[in-house]
């Protein structure tokens, strides 16, 4: 075994070990694993310059970046508008398809964060028992073409690079809709499992309000029933931190003393309600940023928020933004609102500045959910040539008619000449993140085959693949999977593709079952909320918990693993 063999192996090795450690941050792993193979001169300038430029990977970047204006447009809202009724069954039939048919084209997290505020809030069902089975409607709708999911383009750049050819638009297509009809089916009697409601009856928000009690208010030294503060539309007074001290329940007679902290909770719609009792002032009021348009955001798996306090983290200064109201539905928050340990999938409410939509690290920290992020409306002109040019540029590459790279160029052309899509907005949320990802694992790719390292770790394991072909095929579906559910389906899709490509040239087989195999095992993330982000989207946001994702994931992920690896090699034999 020489020298640069060992060296793959400890850096393929190791790259594992880190994803797993630093779950919440596959970026920076994937970046210590491209500077490694170049510094250690396992790869070359070529071969860099290669993976950091390859066709699928500029595709799957373009086709973000001209997503980006279609969340601009009224066509996510106006879906959105046609999925609640008063039945139960229809709304969620309706919503299951709608989001599966969106999913195919569009990306998912898009339609999750359209769809998350209308479903959450719609006046006829408990949103427990809709929000899980929308984040999976996402995902299996996204198994149904090429760009319906990040993971099914990582997986054709990869395969671009192996191969020189690129997978077919609607090459997902068969399996996936098998895959859409039965975890449907199987996640219409699974979900059944999901509580009535795990959201408090009293607070139907769970909004988390801090306010301050100024010394020259004059509702100093009355009680709190006197100065009407027990009787306000949607939002309840929980607590009161005096001097250190918390005072909870809080009694009507409770007298107010200057500097006391009183904590609501309820609906943040009803915030302005604060701001006309004299003295008494919200710490975005006091940065003069309420009358701006509240953001509502989900703070990121991997934000640097995780685990901070607003205070330590120096939130205001980091996005000129002040946060109005936390919520964390399934546990009650306590003490003063710049004292609390955040998590990933808390909601918070911001009051931004003018400077907020210009911050680059606003799209790395937070997923933007409604209201209310500071962008320009879009004309009923940009508008029609935002999605009538997407629609024609996917429709042009599914007819074969163009390369979907060349039509998405146009598309991002005529987006920025007609002002749909600005270098800001583009700038903000360029998905750096994924392009290293994909990068690195395109040039780890290359040297794990270019050194025969794959080579000599299927000799060390003497497999047979050619004799027990479905057995492999269920083994590397398996790994894929548990990389998938322990880290991201992204770095699930870079480091499997090329051990199944490898297991496939070597045998002799055709690698198309063991690449789609990949595929679709990466985007099966059903019993994690952190393996995919749409999971998290809706986690705190249906007050779910982990055994939640269980009972109602596991059904779904064994009908999901059982189809792909018998129907995979049907459409795509061995042979």
């Amino acid at each position: 075994m020489s020298f640069d063999v060992i060296l793959t192996l400890s850096i393929f090795a190791a790259t594992i070990l880190g994803l797993i450690v630093f779950q919440s941050r596959p970026a920076k792993v994937f970046g210590v694993t491209l500077l490694s193979l170049v510094v250690l001169g396992l790869a070359d300038q070529q071969q860099l310059i290669a993976s950091v430029a390859n066709p699928g990977l500029l595709t799957l970047v373009l086709l973000i970046v001209c997503s980006l204006a279609l969340e601009k447009t009224h066509i996510l809202r106006l879906i959105s508008s046609q999925m609640m009724g008063v039945s139960y069954g229809r709304s969620w039939l309706k919503l299951y398809i709608g989001t599966v048919l969106s999913s195919a084209v569009l990306n998912n997290t898009a339609i999750v964060a359209t769809l998350l505020s209308p479903v959450r809030n719609n006046p006829y069902h408990s949103p427990v028992r809709l929000l899980l089975p929308l984040s999976y409607a996402a995902i299996l709708g996204g198994t149904l073409t090429l760009i319906g999911t990040s993971t099914n383009l990582i997986v054709n750049s990869l395969y671009i690079e192996a191969s020189g050819a690129s997978l077919s638009f609607f090459a997902f297509t068969a399996v996936g809709l098998c895959l859409v009809v039965a975890c449907g089916i199987t996640l219409w009697f699974s979900h059944r499992f999901l509580p009535e409601s795990n959201l408090s009856n009293d607070d139907p928000k769970g909004y988390f309000i801090d306010a301050r009690l100024e010394a020259s208010s004059p509702l100093v030294g009355r009680t709190i029933e006197e100065n009407g503060l027990r009787h306000l539309e949607s939002l309840f007074l929980v607590e009161l931190v005096r001097q250190g001290r918390l005072i909870s329940p809080v009694s009507p007679n409770e007298m107010l003393e200057a500097n006391d902290k009183l904590i609501f909770s309820g609906d943040i719609a009803k915030v302005m309600q604060l701001t006309q009792f004299k003295g008494l002032s919200l710490f975005a009021d006091s940065n003069g940023l309420l009358s701006s348009n509240l953001t509502e955001v989900i703070i990121r798996n991997g934000s640097v928020l995780d685990g901070s306090s607003l205070k330590s983290a120096g939130f205001r200064a980091l996005f000129d933004a002040a946060v109005v109201a936390v919520r964390r539905d399934g546990e009650r928050l306590s003490g003063k609102l710049g004292e609390i340990t955040l998590k990933a999938g808390d909601f918070l409410v911001l009051a931004v500045g003018d400077d907020f939509k210009t911050r680059k690290n606003v799209n790395k920290n937070f997923i933007v959910i409604s209201g209310v992020e500071p962008d320009v409306k879009m004309g009923t002109a940009q508008s029609w040539i935002t999605v009538g040019g997407f629609v024609g540029a996917v429709s042009l590459a599914a007819l074969g008619v163009t390369d979907l790279f060349i039509s998405l160029c146009v598309l991002l052309g005529l987006m920025l000449f007609s002002g749909a899509l600005t270098t800001n907005d583009i700038t903000r949320r360029l998905p750096v993140d994924v392009w290293l990802v994909v990068s690195a694992a395109l040039l780890l790719s290359q040297v794990l085959m270019s050194t025969g390292t794959t080579d000599i770790l299927l000799s060390l394991t003497q497999l047979d693949v050619a004799e027990h072909p479905y057995l492999v095929l269920a083994a590397i579906y398996v790994c894929t999977w548990l990389i998938t559910e322990l880290v991201t389906n992204n770095a699930a899709a870079a480091l499997m593709f090329p051990v199944a490509w490898t297991l496939a040239t070597v045998s002799g087989l055709s690698a198309m079952p063991f690449v789609m195999t990949v595929a679709f095992a990466a985007s099966a993330s059903f019993i994690s909320p952190y393996g995919y982000q749409t999971n998290l989207m809706v986690f705190n946001a249906g007050g779910y918990c982990l055994k939640d994702y269980v009972k109602v994931g596991l059904p779904v992920s064994l009908v999901y693993a059982f189809i792909v690896i018998s129907l995979v090699p049907q459409f795509f034999p061995f042979n």
